[in-house]
């Protein structure tokens, strides 16, 4: 069937309307001038002043931390959750299933304001442990989400047929049931990581003095003006983000083709 013209139209003028903000940052990240209402020429050198900034340089830091180990960590639970939960649509699973969804419905400003109240009932420097913790627990229910995806498409007799031809249970889940997930819990994981990375929310009400992630130090600089510096650095942290949700939809492009 043939597509209306108009509705193309609609299609390119919405991806547009998402996209010209950013080729405009990616443009003005290479803009001379100090000032970012005016073109001044094409420079790299607001690039290179980057990784000269301590601060840029140590809250880059805080959030590469902060996002792996939060990842990992929802990696493991949320993979556990869906194989503890099984397949089916038993009343047990639905309240499961249920829990899991509450936090990606609940606004994040809640969930901060909730982590500030119960970090600030513990005395101390923490360091990194309430991000990572605060992170953890937003992430989990997205890589339970894409991973129970996978789990539910995957096809419980080849299981069964391992155990009858004398696995156990556990060595047919590391042996069968685990690789068909691998692309599903790669991809959970990388959209962990970006999830966290992005979080501006929970870590500016979380983090400390010197436990700055990169959303908040790039909303710091922005409270003084926008200069060409803060382009540069939103322009490679749009990059990054944008290359890790690329992958994770590749592999699980990829894994619905294996499936098939």
């Amino acid at each position: 069937m043939r597509r209306s013209p108009w509705l193309s139209a609609a299609g390119w003028a919405t991806l547009a309307f998402l996209y010209l903000p950013l080729f405009v940052l990616v443009a003005f990240s290479f803009n001379a001038s100090k000032y970012g209402s005016a073109w001044g020429g094409f420079t790299l050198s607001w690039y290179a002043k980057l990784f000269s900034d301590n601060k840029i340089l140590a809250s880059t830091w805080n959030s590469a931390v902060v996002a792996g180990i939060s990842s990992a960590l929802s990696v493991v639970m949320g993979t556990l959750a869906v194989v503890a939960r099984g397949r089916g649509e038993e009343a047990g699973g639905r309240w499961q299933d249920a829990f899991f969804y509450v936090p990606l419905l609940v606004p994040e400003l809640m969930l901060a304001v909730g982590f500030l109240l119960f970090f600030g009932l513990i005395k101390g420097d923490l360091g990194l442990l309430p991000l990572v913790i605060s992170h953890t627990t937003l992430t989990v229910p997205l890589v339970w989400l894409i991973v129970k995806a996978r789990f539910e498409k995957i096809d419980p007799r080849l299981e069964d047929a391992a155990v009858d031809l004398g696995a156990t249970r556990w060595q047919a889940f590391l042996k069968v049931t685990l690789p068909l997930l691998m692309p599903a819990v790669v991809a959970g994981g990388l959209m962990a990581f970006v999830t966290s990375l992005d979080s501006f929310l929970i870590s500016f009400f979380v983090s400390g003095p010197s436990t700055t992630t990169l959303p908040v130090q790039i909303y710091s600089m922005l409270k003084f003006s926008i200069s060409p510096e803060v382009n540069a650095l939103s322009t490679l942290f749009f990059l990054a983000s944008f290359a890790l949700v690329v992958t994770a939809w590749l592999l699980q492009g990829g894994e619905d083709a294996a499936l098939h």
